[in-house]
């Protein structure tokens, strides 16, 4: 009989039982989504790079390393293995396309992942191929491929098509923030090919695989090498962080979005929970006098709450793997950033028991709605749910208060009389708003992110790349002939961390910089200027120091200002400035006007990279950031309407009788629905005027934890604004208007009935 009963009830209270399923599974859902996400870009990277031997750390030397200084470096107590390692951009002949060319000396660190072809051999004259760009370019196993470094070609038929740890994100240099396989892409070769192709061997890097800490390691090095070398550990590299920030990102992530939603959706379940057993009351006096006992009847009413929550998990945990699935698998959003051969779905353990105890955290809030329902005789609780009496409030004792109009006093004494549901309301409007400006604002400051680097501080068509051994006067005569400008970049140790030493010679403006504000300004002569990830550790005028890797000197620099550095953590100075303090550089790069077809081949050029290629790359992650703003606007449109609409209907039920007066003295459906519509509009206006610098607060902190990295300044347009609140505004009010057009289906004569 109860069962039925249960049903029956259900359906009666159908729109606030779907709400409230509805709300759990979202939360349920976007908490699940978002810590599946990084779980499973934890494990499956994870995997990777040890299927794959990634290094732990990397030594770097503008020389090279030697036999010698690699059979050292593997004597060293507490390193596992290391290998001589190569890596370098290599234009692919007769395209714009350039691949970066790996060999691992030593076949046990660093190592690749056969998709498709042959095993790797030592002694092989075969190319081993990124079957993402073999993919993209329609290269198979068997084909010839020829790239060209410095004058040199390097040519061989396609063996194998691998996936590698080292190249699991797949870029060019710090200038590309998303792979692009069209146009770049790795390849391996053996050492014996590089020999060969170079009649030399040069490898200007060490990878080492060790448990060792940095510092141990750093000092071991030194020892063993008689000289200063840059290490980096794994947490510097660019496959290695971008796996963790991304699921340091799902972490945060799922720590906001998650609570917001399963807050709402708890505050809601108490509200509306106690508003049902109110309106029970009757038929839990029926239930009592027909002899059921209070135990029995506390568990049917309790069974609500453990219904609700076990469809609502059910679902959510459904819709948690289908967000999971959108982010990650093989044509999932990291796709386009990550390249791994497995796409597995991984829960963290905590999550199941988190689950449980939200479905017993529901059920205790149906226990303790019904349980104070239950107190008296079967005779006090056949009498009708009454409210509680009011006493006048200190706004109607005001003077002015019956000069208000009479819907003004009406909604003011509904609000006071009902704070919970006033209050629900409100939250419902704050974290719609809070959705929509931390979505859009995202959006709005990606683009203007994406607008500072193509339009004011990239003004060059192509970047040309340089080889190590170039000397800096032949480079010179290189850049004066193109009309470029040129940055040397080193890595240096300052305030015991690693960042990097700029040098530029920025005559032709072709790199430009911009200040805190993103407005262009000018470097001078006079000292250096520190990134604003650096702006603290000194101010302007101060005297600061830095030693370069592998070398012992340290130099002492004024700091003349600070600048907004896009990639890196830098220390930036003039060509002229670094002569004056005798700091000593290698150039790396050119920047200029001159189309990439206009540039001819040289023994000084290692590759060249046209920057709107460059900048297609970005259009691949605003692609990712749209869907994501979608989403958000999504969740914030379910959020106001599930939330809004149901306590719309808890605040009809609850005020039938007050509806029904106001019919018998003869307001009309239409002025009726007026109260109610503007009662709502009060609340949004409310919630906006809050919810609108929480956005902005909660926007600002996403920035500064998810995405330090790029410097990004917060920038909200009008239209964000403006949507934001239109779009809530517009919520709102259709959520009014469906439950004021149930004013027309009151029964006056059942809802004017009251306790006697």
């Amino acid at each position: 009989m109860l069962g039925r009963k249960l049903i029956r009830t259900a359906w009666r209270y159908k729109s606030q039982f779907i709400s409230m399923i509805i709300m759990i599974a979202i939360g349920v859902g976007v908490f699940l989504g978002f810590n599946i996400e990084w779980s499973s870009i934890e494990a499956d990277t994870s995997t990777f790079f040890e299927d794959t031997n990634y290094a732990d750390y990397r030594l770097y030397s503008e020389t090279g390393f030697s036999q010698e200084d690699i059979e050292a470096v593997q004597d060293i107590e507490g390193v596992d293995a290391a290998t001589r390692y190569l890596s370098v951009n290599m234009d692919v002949k007769d395209t714009k396309n350039s691949l970066s060319m790996n060999v691992s000396e030593n076949y046990t660190v660093s190592t690749m992942l056969i998709m498709e072809g042959a095993d790797y051999d030592e002694d092989s004259e075969g190319i081993w191929l990124s079957d993402r760009y073999a993919k993209e370019n329609k290269i198979a196993v068997g084909d010839t491929l020829t790239v060209t470094y410095s004058g040199i070609e390097i040519g061989g038929e396609v063996a194998g098509l691998v996936k590698s740890g080292e190249m699991m994100i797949c870029v060019a240099d710090e200038n590309q923030l998303m792979p692009d396989y069209e146009t770049f892409g790795f390849a391996y070769i053996s050492p014996k090919k590089l020999e060969d192709s170079l009649g030399m061997a040069f490898y200007p890097q060490i990878n080492v695989r060790s448990d060792m800490e940095k510092a141990e390691l750093e000092e071991a090095v030194k020892d063993a090498l008689g000289k200063t070398i840059l290490v980096t550990d794994k947490e510097t590299h660019v496959a290695y962080a971008g796996a963790k920030s991304e699921a340091e990102e799902g972490k945060t992530m799922g720590s906001i979005l998650p609570v917001l939603f399963l807050a709402i959706a708890i505050l809601t379940m108490i509200t509306t929970m106690h508003r049902i057993a109110a309106n029970e009351k009757v038929q839990i006096g029926t239930l009592k006098a027909l002899g059921f006992r209070d135990r029995r009847i506390l568990r049917h009413y309790t069974s609500y709450g453990f219904v609700i929550g076990l469809m609502g998990t059910a679902l959510g945990v459904a819709l948690g793997y289908g967000i999971a699935a959108l982010i990650i698998s093989p044509t999932g959003m990291m796709s386009t950033y990550f390249d791994i051969p497995a796409w597995d779905l991984v829960m963290p353990g905590f999550c199941w028991p988190l689950i449980a105890l939200t479905v017993a955290l529901l059920t205790l809030i149906s226990y303790f709605s019904v349980k104070k329902m239950l107190k008296g005789t079967a005779a006090d609780a056949l009498r009708p749910y009454a409210p509680k009496a009011m006493k006048k409030s200190i706004l109607e004792k005001i003077p002015v208060w019956n000069k208000l109009a009479f819907g003004t006093r009406w909604n003011i004494r509904d609000i006071i009389r009902h704070k919970s549901r006033s209050a629900m309301t409100l939250v419902g409007v704050i974290g719609c708003m809070l959705l929509l400006v931390g979505g859009l604002g995202m959006k709005d400051t990606m683009a203007g992110f994406m607008e500072l680097l193509d339009t004011d501080i990239s003004n060059y068509k192509t970047k040309i790349n340089l080889v190590e051994t170039a000397e800096n006067s032949e480079i010179e005569e290189l850049a004066e002939s193109v009309n470029g400008d040129w940055v040397a970049s080193t890595g240096i140790s300052y305030e015991g961390k690693t960042v990097t030493l700029e040098v530029y010679h920025p005559d032709n403006h072709k790199i430009r910089f911009v200040d805190e504000e993103n407005e262009l300004m000018e470097l001078s002569d006079d000292g250096v200027y520190l990134c604003l990830r650096l702006a603290d550790t000194a101010k302007i005028g101060d005297t600061i120091e830095f030693s370069p890797y592998g070398s012992e000197e340290t130099y002492r620099v004024c700091v003349a200002g600070y600048l907004r550095s896009i990639m890196t953590e830098s220390i930036v100075m003039t060509e002229a400035y670094a002569e004056s303090v005798g700091v000593t550089y290698h150039i790396g790069s050119i920047f200029t006007d001159e189309p990439i077809d206009d540039i001819e081949d040289s023994a000084l050029i290692s590759g060249k990279q046209d920057k709107d290629m460059i900048m297609e790359t970005y259009d691949s992650f605003m692609e990712i950031m749209n869907l994501m703003v979608l989403i958000f606007v999504l969740a914030a449109v379910v959020l106001g309407v599930v939330v809004l609409y149901n306590l719309g209907v808890m605040s009809y039920v609850e005020r039938s009788r007050e509806l029904a007066t106001l019919k018998v003295l003869g307001f009309r459906d239409k002025q009726i629905g007026k109260l109610l519509i503007s009662q709502n509009i009060w609340l949004t206006v409310i919630g906006v005027l809050i919810g609108l610098p929480s956005g902005v607060g909660v926007l600002y902190i996403l920035i500064t934890s998810l995405v330090s990295e790029y410097e990004l300044k917060l920038t909200m347009g009008v239209l964000t604004y403006s949507v934001s609140i239109l779009l809530t505004f517009g919520v709102s009010l259709a959520v009014g208007f469906m439950v004021a057009r149930k004013n027309k289906q009151i029964d006056m004569v059942e809802a004017l009935k009251g306790a006697e």
